[in-house]
């Protein structure tokens, strides 16, 4: 995906994590609808093209829709090398916390991994896809083939 249609999606997701998306407009409780599906269908199209601009190695998106009171999550979760990786999630707080979880994982099914840290949500008001490559590439710790080749340099 191009920079242009990242930031373009950023600026989308931003829009539509600024509204309630808990309320549903007497749909299914379960079901996507509206704004909650665009944020969901949005979100998954940003991290699948994230995942490739971080250069994982093996990635997962995974959507939860939730209920009724909540936006549910779009999840990414890849590995650079065995036992390094991410896990990014967006959701719209409940809480009024304008800010998106992430951290460093061992591994795929790694639920509890690293300290949960916070990306603000305004980098996606911005559509400042540098500095959200940025911040999720610092977790990314150097393999010994890498360390050896800087060395050798």
């Amino acid at each position: 995906m191009s920079l242009k249609s990242q930031q373009a999606n950023m600026k989308a997701i931003y829009s539509l994590v600024s509204q309630n998306l808990s309320y549903i407009h007497g749909e299914s409780e379960t079901g996507p609808n509206g704004a909650k599906k665009q944020f969901h269908t949005k979100s998954a199209a940003f991290l699948r093209a994230l995942g490739r601009d971080l250069g994982l190695k093996e990635f997962t998106v995974s959507k939860n829709y939730g209920g009724i009171a909540e936006s549910g999550e779009i999840t990414l979760m890849g590995l650079w090398s065995e036992g390094n990786g991410v896990y990014f999630q967006l959701s719209q707080s409940v809480a009024g916390r304008n800010d998106f979880l992430y951290r460093h994982i061992a591994h795929t099914e790694d639920y509890s991994g690293g300290s949960n840290q916070w990306l603000n949500c305004d980098l996606f008001k911005d559509g400042d896809n540098e500095a959200v490559l940025d911040t999720l590439l610092a977790l990314r710790k150097s393999t010994d083939t890498e360390a050896v080749s800087r060395n050798a340099a």
